[in-house]
């Protein structure tokens, strides 16, 4: 390992990718790993700068709780524990950990002990709003340990043995919703584990470029490009690493956004690539005639997805890499890492059975989506791809509620293209994190001039979000709504009404299918 590593034990917490997101918005290179799939002989060997317990659902005292051996508090490492992680090390260190007498939800008033390395920042107050998620507290801190926090219902918010280099604290710094909490993550990283913070694109860049060029050699790879942002960005890199050794198929099945197909052709059209356009959207549209459960289109779609790419693949010949663009949620998702796991959202159909191929790569798969993003504004990515919205592979073929028709599909696109451009017109396209149009099946009675229509009803949805398993609808200005809703039904033939979906996820999904 090149850069400064930090190690994040993973101990089932919801929020494991957030740590690992803000530890790397602090310049420095971590991975998670399962706390029960890495031993102590790894980890000396990995020789981390700083090792981070996440939280987790279990209490410590708990028959089968997870764990961890003493020996790793005396590696000389400095470790911090967070939630769960923090109430552990309490454990495994001889302290003492009960159930709250009043546990501790949401934003909470806590005060610090400036004293402390992780709230000694000028920037940090000795008191702020802290995000809790416990039943369980550290009701005795071990022996060497003092407490470094407090909250009006927790005796003991953080602790610290300064000595040892072993820090705890039961909120969550990693959320959004603690204040300096990333501040206080930095100051872990920076003065406790001494980290310079040597993690940049810049730097990542240069040296997968070197390390693909390496594996590839003179070698031919190829890569199913989506025009989303995790293939186009990997498409970039591969071109810069190899160029013409490259060939890029991408499979337009049609259900695309409007304008999109023609506008991922002109990204690549100056990169050093062979690029393939296949046009598909007549075999697609024949395939889901009567087609009305979303599951199915589905896999239908990533079934035949799989049958073109094939086909088109089988023009080029032998093949000696088949690159992936996996990046690293999918690789924390899938708990063990292993290469093998293709992830849907690219190939929803499975490996292709009938191209020649000797090995996969997956160059992307320790980036983070924002991480990836930043990587293609490093390698000279059309702003377009870099920013483009998350999209799933079955396109608008899941927004259009029901049966897929050719007039139903350019209804949708031309009302999500309004949607977009008045989004982007507020200067909004950034901050929101997804959003979308979606044609219902529901069809209601209006009256636009002096004629009685029945057409049908739009949903609009907007989300912000950090991860994507939560999140909350966007509070776009109603002024943006309404200019969006009355461009929609003066200028796209068969909607008279539109509706905002305020539902968060939980309960609802992000997508309506």
């Amino acid at each position: 390992m090149t850069n400064e590593y930090v190690l994040i034990l993973d101990f089932g917490g919801q929020y494991n990718q957030l740590i690992a997101r803000r530890v790397r918005e602090c310049n420095v290179y971590c991975e998670v790993k399962p706390y029960n799939k890495i031993g102590i002989d790894e980890i000396k060997k990995l020789s981390p700068k700083g090792i981070i317990f996440t939280g987790g659902p279990q209490s410590v005292y708990g028959e089968d709780a997870p764990s961890v051996p003493k020996e790793i508090f005396e590696l000389g490492i400095p470790v911090l524990g967070i939630c769960y992680g923090s109430q552990l090390m309490a454990h495994v260190l001889g302290g003492k950990v009960e159930t709250c007498k009043v546990s501790e939800y949401g934003k909470t008033e806590t005060f610090y002990d400036k004293k402390c390395a992780l709230f000694a920042d000028a920037e940090i107050p000795e008191s702020a709003i802290s995000w809790m998620s416990h039943t369980d507290f550290i009701s005795a801190v071990p022996e060497g340990f003092k407490v470094a926090a407090h909250t009006s219902n927790c005796p003991c918010a953080a602790m610290f043995n300064e000595e040892k280099k072993l820090y705890a604290v039961q909120f969550h710094p990693e959320v959004n919703h603690t204040q300096f909490g990333v501040k206080m993550l930095d100051s872990f990283l920076k003065d406790v584990c001494c980290c310079t913070g040597d993690w940049t694109m810049e730097n990542y860049a240069e040296k997968s470029i070197k390390e693909i060029r390496e594996k590839v050699g003179s070698g031919k790879v190829l890569l199913a490009l989506s025009g989303g942002v995790d293939s186009s960005v990997l498409a970039a890199l591969l071109s810069k690493a190899i160029g013409r050794q490259l060939t890029c198929i991408f499979v337009d099945h049609g259900f695309m956004r409007k304008n999109e197909g023609d506008e991922v052709e002109a990204a690549f059209k100056d990169w050093d690539i062979n690029f393939v356009r296949v046009n598909a959207k007549e075999q697609f549209m024949g395939k889901l005639r009567g087609v009305s459960d979303p599951e199915t289109k589905r896999k239908t779609i990533g079934e035949e997805f799989i049958r073109v790419f094939e086909a088109e693949a089988k023009k080029i010949g032998h093949v000696d890499f088949l690159a992936q663009g996996t990046i690293y949620p999918d690789v924390i998702e899938s708990g063990a890492g292993d290469a093998a796991v293709i992830k849907s959202h690219h190939n929803v159909g499975g490996l292709p059975d009938h191209v020649d191929f000797k090995e996969i790569i997956e160059p992307l798969r320790m980036l983070f989506k924002d991480e990836t993003r930043k990587l293609g504004q490093e390698l000279g990515l059309s702003e377009t791809l870099v920013w483009r919205q998350p999209f799933p592979g079955p396109g608008l073929a899941i927004r259009i509620i029901g049966e897929i028709t050719d007039d139903k599909l350019e209804i949708l696109q031309d009302a999500d293209w309004i949607f977009r451009e008045e989004i982007a017109k507020a200067g909004l396209d950034r901050s929101i994190n997804q959003y979308f149009a979606v044609l219902t099946n529901n069809r209601s009675v209006g009256v636009m001039g002096d004629f009685r229509t029945y057409d049908y009803t739009l949903a609009l949805r907007a989300v912000e979000t950090t991860d994507f398993m939560t999140a909350e609808f966007s509070r776009i200005p109603y002024e943006v709504l309404e200019a969006a809703s009355r461009r929609i039904v003066n200028e796209v033939k068969n909607i008279n009404r539109v509706c905002y979906d305020i539902t968060t996820k939980p309960p609802a999904t992000i997508e309506w299918e």
